[in-house]
């Protein structure tokens, strides 16, 4: 890994890795979540190789959005993100959103859909 991987943050500091260095409450739901991701990460990543055309990465989506907004909501965006990854789909720059809109609710995941498609907004 070089330096590509880093984030630094506003205090100065400077940490490695690929996946969100921001602050999250560590609830069971998200961590195992989120330990999802890297196991993915950690194994099956390589053989799928860098074909995502998104930034940041799919899995990287993924653990963000398990991490800020929870197992339920973050595992919804972060499947809809990886369906949106195929040949046919977007692609280009796609933040996870620091907050939901109030329409994005436990009993519609489909909604979360809307999250990051052109057009869409969180």
């Amino acid at each position: 890994m070089g330096d590509q991987h880093r984030h630094v943050h506003a205090a100065g500091q400077t940490q490695r890795g690929r996946n969100w260095p921001g602050p999250w409450r560590r609830t069971p739901g998200r961590l195992f979540g989120t330990s999802l991701v890297r196991l993915y990460q950690l194994t099956l990543s390589g053989f799928v190789g860098n074909s995502c055309r998104h930034l940041p990465t799919c899995s990287e989506y993924a653990h963000e959005a398990i991490a800020r907004h929870g197992l339920w909501a973050g595992g919804w965006m972060g499947l809809f993100r990886v369906l949106r990854c195929g040949p046919f789909g977007t692609h280009g720059i796609d933040r996870v959103p620091e907050v939901l809109a109030p329409r994005y609710v436990w009993f519609t995941p489909w909604q979360y859909w809307r999250i990051g498609r052109k057009g869409g907004e969180a």
